[in-house]
């Protein structure tokens, strides 16, 4: 990963190149301002203040130069508001004239990911360092940052190299790095306990063992928190195969377990005072003679029985064997990921993870923190009349509803059939990938709700 520590600085007055922001409403006087040359060099380069324009300024010696960037609002920045900069300004040191960066340091980081580990020449641009007079902000930027390098890192992985054992090894990395503890229970051993896990992961060779990975942090007597992500490292839809525009993106099907993997890092990192425990149900949804069928009837760990309508709605199923173990610890608070619904896209887009929550003041806390860190959510109801559509004659439930209407409602309901009332609980049905760049969000794999819940989090248990 790369040296996060190195891009943002503390302002002790080292020589660093300006960078002049100003938005529309300040423009003429800003300009007004400037020196003959300024004048010249922003006319011939066409800046005209526009979001994420910017144009170099020549300085008054030879080799001096400074930047004038265009943001929406100067009194405000976002947090994305020096993203392009950072991801096109050369190698160097560089820092806010007049003021600080405020939440803009988030952006700067995430401006210079690159995923370029199989390209012949990868990118060999040198770092760009930015100053900031709020040093305090620096340690949780650089961990925002350094969580969603790992969500975009193993989501971009193609699922040749990261199968369940290569995932296995990210959370133990991450167990390693924060003293952590890991049990993994994998293969045969799941067919007892983990029965859904077991029959997704079976169609799968040998070296792609399904697996259950749980990851323990955490004083004891403190509120347990359980993390809970969906890591199908690639989805074919199983004997239900899906078409081939279908299955070209199914390497991102274990977003929710990279997700939750990056989520339980800030946790540790941070020391938050929980008790944590991270559950992450790792299987290739294959197709070979081991395979379930539609018409299965699969045993839950729960007890309930499930009967197969669709192979390819499996991620509900070893997330339901998960919950129902995170559930056993009796976790005053469980948070979920999954990329689990195509209906969640239709109706929210990619930009917005739909969120499924049996307290509303836990999902008033996770829309409003998602607001606060320019991270949005998007509230979804447990609408439980819709719990006929995925009703079986033979068994206690179905996997799949008889109707393609509300789809993300259903798959959110029955994951809810594994969480006891008594315990809160949020889902996160998020599309993990981002079909388009912008500024500081590269094209392919993202952090959709991560920073919404981590700081939902921070409110809850830091005080």
């Amino acid at each position: 990963m790369t040296d996060l520590n190195a891009l943002l600085k503390p302002d002790q007055g080292q020589p660093a190149t300006p960078l002049h922001l100003v938005d529309k409403t300040i423009f003429d006087e800003w300009l007004n301002g400037q020196p003959e040359r300024a004048r010249q060099a922003v006319g011939a380069q066409g800046f005209k203040a526009d979001g994420y324009q910017f144009a170099t300024l020549p300085g008054e010696k030879p080799g001096e130069w400074s930047a004038v960037l265009g943001v929406a609002n100067v009194a405000d920045p976002s947090v994305w508001c020096l993203s392009k900069a950072a991801d096109l300004l050369p190698e160097g040191t560089y820092r806010v004239a007049g003021g600080g960066p405020g939440p803009a340091v988030l952006g700067w980081l995430l401006g210079q990911y690159r995923f370029d580990r199989y390209k012949r020449e990868p990118s060999r641009k040198g770092p760009r360092t930015l100053l900031t007079d709020d040093p305090a902000r620096i340690e949780e930027a650089v961990l925002l940052a350094e969580a969603t390098y790992l969500v975009r890192d193993l989501v971009n992985l193609p699922a040749g190299d990261l199968g369940p054992a290569e995932l296995q090894k990210a959370a133990e990395d991450v167990a390693s790095e924060c003293g952590a503890t890991v049990t993994v229970t994998s293969g045969a051993a799941l067919s007892s306990g983990y029965p859904m896990i077991h029959a997704v992961g079976a169609a799968a060779t040998a070296d792609r063992a399904p697996r259950l990975i749980e990851l323990e942090w955490g004083d004891p007597k403190n509120p347990r928190l359980a993390i809970v992500g969906k890591g199908v490292v690639f989805d074919s839809g199983g004997l239900d195969i899906k078409p081939a525009a279908g299955m070209r993106l199914m390497k991102k099907d274990m977003g929710g377990a990279a997700h939750a993997l990056a989520l339980a890092r800030l946790v540790m990192r941070s020391r938050l005072p929980v008790r944590l425990h991270l559950l992450i149900p790792a299987v290739e949804n294959a197709i070979s003679g081991a395979a379930f069928r539609p018409g299965d009837i699969l045993k839950s760990r729960k007890g309930l029985s499930v009967e197969i309508g669709n192979t390819d709605a499996e991620g509900r199923l070893i997330l339901g064997d998960a919950l129902t173990k995170a559930a056993e610890a009796t976790p005053e608070l469980i948070l979920d990921f999954a990329t689990l619904t195509g209906a969640a896209r239709v109706a929210l887009g990619p930009d917005l993870p739909a969120l499924f929550a049996n307290r509303d003041e836990l999902a008033d806390a996770l829309l409003d923190a998602g607001t606060t860190v320019s991270d949005p959510v998007w509230r979804m109801p447990l609408w439980k009349h819709y719990e006929e559509m995925f009703s079986s004659d033979v068994a206690d439930l179905g996997n799949a509803a008889d109707s393609p209407m509300a789809g993300a409602v259903t798959a959110a309901l029955f994951l809810q059939k594994f969480v006891p009332e008594n315990i809160a609980w949020a889902h996160f049905d998020t599309f993990a990938w981002r079909p388009a760049a912008k500024p500081g969000r590269p094209k392919g794999g993202d952090a959709l709700g991560l920073r919404a819940a981590w700081h939902m989090l921070g409110e809850r248990y830091r005080r």
